[in-house]
Order: C-alpha cells, then sequence, then structure tokens
C-alpha cells in the first residue's frame, strides 16, 4: 500500500510494520466480499476498490501495537470487521442522503438504484458479523452494541430533535452514535485481541470515543471554514444542503440582534448561490466558529489524558500527534 497514513506514525519501524499488515488486512477484504453471485461480489467490491483512508482497521493495528500479540489472526480479523462494518453504513447512509457520489466515484446507489445500494449494505453487515462470531462471544457482544450506537444515530439524524430538547446536544449524540461509536470499538479491538491489560483496552476505547467525535466536528468546521483550494471540497456544502453542524447550531444560539441577518439565513433555503455565500461569510466571522474549535481542542484534549495508561513509546506517540492534528486542522 503507497501513499501516506491516515494515522501520524513517526516511528519508521513501527510504520513498515504497520503497512504490511494493512495489506494482509486488505487482502482479506477482497475475499470477505466475494459471493456466489458476481452481481453481489460487484456491488460490495465498489465503494472498497474506490479506496478509502482505512482510518478504522489502522486503528485497531496500531492499538494492537501496545500488546504482546500485535500481529495476531484475530487482531486482522477484527480490523476486517470495522472495516466492513464501516463499508456498509456507508452504502446506506448513501441512500438515506440521496448521495450521487462517495470517494470520487459513483455511489452504489447512483450507479444501480436504491434497492441495490440497501441490499449491497446488508450483506456487507452480515459478512462483518460472520468474521465476528469467530472473534467469540465478547466480540459478538461488542460488535452488536457497537451497531446499535450506529443505527441510533442515524435515526437520530434523520428524525432531528424533537421539541423541548436541545439541538446541539441532539448532533452531539448523533456525531458520538455514528462515528465515535465504531473509532472507539476499532481501538478496543485492537488492545483486546492483542493482550493488553484491562485498563490499557478501557482508555483505547474511550481514546477512540473522544478523537473520533472531534474528528467529525472538525471535518465539520473545514467545511465552513476552508477554501476549496485546502480542502479539495466545495465549502459549505453542509450549509447549503440545510444540514446541522456543531458551527450553526452555536450560532442559532446567539441573541445578539446583530445576529439577526445570519439566523435568517440560517433558517432559509441557501441553494440560492448569493444566499448561500453572505451566510458562509457571516459564519466564518462569527464567534461561533472560535467557540467551535474550542470545543474540538477540548475534546481532542480529553482524548489524550486517556493515553496516560499506554506505555511510552511510539504508539503513543501516534495516538497523541494524531489528537493534535485533529485539534489544529480546524486552525
Amino acid at each position: 500500500m503507497t501513499g501516506s497514513l491516515a494515522l501520524p506514525v513517526l516511528d519508521a519501524d513501527l510504520e513498515d510494520r504497520l503497512r504490511q499488515r494493512l495489506d494482509v488486512v486488505e487482502k482479506a477484504l477482497a475475499g470477505h466480499v466475494v459471493s456466489e453471485a458476481a452481481f453481489v461480489t460487484e456491488a460490495a467490491s465498489h465503494l472498497m476498490e474506490a479506496g478509502g483512508k482505512r482510518f478504522r482497521p489502522l486503528l485497531v493495528l496500531l492499538a494492537a501495537e501496545a500488546g504482546t500479540a500485535p500481529a495476531s489472526d484475530a487482531v486482522i480479523t477484527s480490523a476486517c470487521v470495522v472495516e466492513l462494518t464501516h463499508l456498509a453504513s456507508l452504502y446506506h447512509d448513501d441512500v438515506m442522503d440521496e448521495a450521487d457520489l462517495r470517494r470520487g466515484a459513483a455511489s452504489a446507489n447512483a450507479r444501480w438504484d436504491n434497492h441495490v445500494a440497501i441490499l449491497t449494505g446488508d450483506f456487507l453487515f452480515s459478512k462483518s458479523s460472520e468474521l465476528t462470531a469467530e472473534l467469540g462471544a465478547d466480540a459478538v457482544r461488542i460488535q452488536a452494541r457497537t451497531f446499535t450506537r450506529l443505527v441510533e444515530g442515524q435515526i437520530l439524524e434523520t428524525l432531528g430533535p424533537i421539541d423541548g430538547t436541545d439541538p446541539l446536544e441532539h448532533h452531539l449524540r448523533t456525531v458520538a452514535g455514528k462515528t465515535g461509536s465504531l473509532i472507539a470499538t476499532s481501538a478496543r479491538y485492537g488492545a483486546r485481541f492483542s493482550g493488553t491489560p484491562a485498563e490499557v483496552e478501557e482508555a483505547l476505547a474511550a481514546y477512540g470515543e473522544k478523537v473520533g467525535v472531534a474528528f467529525q466536528l472538525s471535518d465539520d468546521i473545514l467545511d465552513i471554514a476552508s477554501d476549496s483550494e485546502e480542502s479539495g471540497k466545495t465549502p459549505g456544502t453542509d450549509l447549503r444542503e440545510g444540514v446541522p453542524t456543531l458551527t450553526t447550531l452555536l450560532a442559532r444560539r446567539s441573541t445578539d440582534p446583530a445576529d439577526a441577518r445570519l439566523l435568517e439565513l440560517l433558517a432559509a433555503d441557501l441553494t440560492d448561490p448569493a444566499l448561500h455565500a453572505e451566510a458562509l461569510g457571516l459564519l466564518r466571522a462569527h464567534p461561533a466558529l472560535a467557540e467551535a474549535r474550542d470545543y474540538v481542542v477540548g475534546l481532542a484534549t480529553e482524548a489524550k489524558t486517556h493515553l496516560q495508561a499506554v506505555p511510552p513509546g511510539p504508539v503513543r506517540d501516534a495516538l497523541d500527534t494524531f489528537a493534535d492534528l485533529v485539534a489544529t486542522r480546524t486552525a
């Protein structure tokens, strides 16, 4: 596998080991999506072959380096479990979002239709469940809880906050379910199946939860703050589509009369380019953006405190540096 790793690994020997094991995972994944029906294999391979950073399996492999058996078969299997689970969720997300593109390629629902995308996601979820069963009853229990949180996160996002609930709290719960849960499980699996002590496993899982939420929130901040040349994406996509983010939800809390125009725009249809540009400009200058950044920095700092249970060395250094990168990428 070429290119930079999705996690910042500064130790050359550790990076080499992770690349070798990630290649093993990649080959195993290609085998796990094979079906008796050629069409199912094609559809299930579609997003995997489109690329992706493989962040979750890489986190499994990195966390496993804190244990005594980092290259065990169970570690490789669990790395496949989390990536198949993630891929399955993407198929379903694209149907929910009516997305046309994913990872620069046509989404499955655009290339075929919603039925194919949903069933392919189901197929991948079932394959991840088969592999989880090989890891034992505890892994099945962990995976079931993770899947519950993933689905609940999607339901929360779909339904939106009910009357009387705090929209910001609702959003944070959604992100924790949809993103934080599987990243936490990735770190937990690596620790558990490499033989780390229980306190290290719990610490790495807590780290994964916090840094996963922080990463998603920082991505949302970049959607507002970054120019397209920097991020490679069209700025303000979530804003245009009316998707709630940390920054917009914080801005909506304002009672300052000077923010009346921004609040009016946030409640309007922003598919009009002029209105969208005006709202984006006001948001970039609003204190809510700095407040959102401070919140992400706080989450990243909390994540780092959990690493005290991890023995000093290149694994802890890589995880610590990643938390720093999550915090600084919003600047």
